[in-house]
């Protein structure tokens, strides 16, 4: 029996659907319905309830998918023990946050792979609320996002970094009151979709500062790049590894009570890639220590 109809099974309750699951393992809607089909066959029982659509695991299915997670954890570390790191060879699926993704990821993965060749990354940029989502469903392996609201019991949370809240301004920025600043200078507001952009608004609230917005960008890297050209001016995190753009950028200190956002990785618990996920996190860590230092 192929352990690939297994891992179909899996993607089908964590995604809800076939076409869902299709995402997931890569084929088409009808391949993945022909996959559940076969699995019925070879284990001589009705997993799926058809009388509705699309199609739902029934009580058998759902009970037989936490012994496919199980079974799907056991092949894919069967070796660990016995030769080398067969943990650290393969596919690893990795969501990031676009800001994470201008310096922050790069570095990490480029270290991974020097240590690892025979690793393939593929990166997902998202937000964070839908990465969550991603990893929660098993879609992907892990993701570096900010910290969610909640964190369920099925995923583990793995802290990174604080980055403080600044006013980010063009080098033709020449003052350096923020209040003053935010006054005058037209204002590049975040996607509220962002949690960085939950974090900016919230802080101008909480000090009741008015602005002026001329713009809303759907991403901090867009919104980098509006700033650069001296369109206007916002509120980010000041990134723990920065790409040269940001660098060049001026980042003022807001003052006043310190706004963080909490940078971290979120891996779900029964990830059977969990020894190549530490050794991710342990890459970032050494990342944001390098700049640091």
């Amino acid at each position: 029996m192929s352990i690939t109809l297994f891992r179909t099974l899996v993607a089908v309750a964590d995604r809800g659907s076939f076409a869902g699951a299709a995402d997931v393992v890569c084929v088409s809607n009808a391949a993945v319905g022909q996959q559940m089909r076969r699995l019925e066959d070879q284990l001589q029982v009705t997993l799926f309830d058809r009388s509705q659509q699309p199609p739902r695991l029934n009580q058998l299915g759902l009970a037989l998918v936490p012994k496919a997670r199980e079974l799907l954890r056991a092949h894919d570390t069967i070796l660990d023990d016995l030769v080398g790191d067969p943990g650290l060879i393969g596919d690893l699926a990795l969501g990031a946050v676009p800001s994470a993704i201008r310096g922050l990821i790069p570095l990490s993965v480029k270290r991974l792979i020097d240590r690892y060749p025979r690793l393939h990354v593929r990166v997902v940029p998202e937000m964070t609320g839908e990465l969550y989502v991603q990893v929660e469903e098993g879609a992907i392996d892990a993701a570096v996002i900010s910290e969610p609201q909640r964190i369920g019991a099925a995923v583990q949370w793995f802290p990174l970094a604080e980055e403080e809240l600044v006013l980010l301004a063009s080098p033709a920025v020449t003052q350096d009151d923020p209040l003053q600043i935010l006054a005058t200078m037209p204002y590049v507001r975040h996607s509220r979709r962002a949690s960085v952009g939950v974090l900016a608004e919230d802080w101008l609230l909480r000090n009741g500062v008015p602005v002026r917005t001329v713009m809303e960008m759907g991403s901090l890297e867009n919104l980098i790049s509006m700033v650069a050209h001296n369109l206007g001016v916002s509120i980010v995190p000041d990134l723990c590894v920065p790409d040269p753009v940001f660098q060049g950028l001026r980042r003022i200190p807001l003052g006043g009570a310190r706004a963080v956002r909490r940078l971290g990785v979120v891996m779900r618990s029964d990830c059977s890639k969990v020894r190549l996920v530490e050794q991710l996190i342990q890459q970032l860590r050494d990342s944001i220590a390098g700049v640091e230092g």
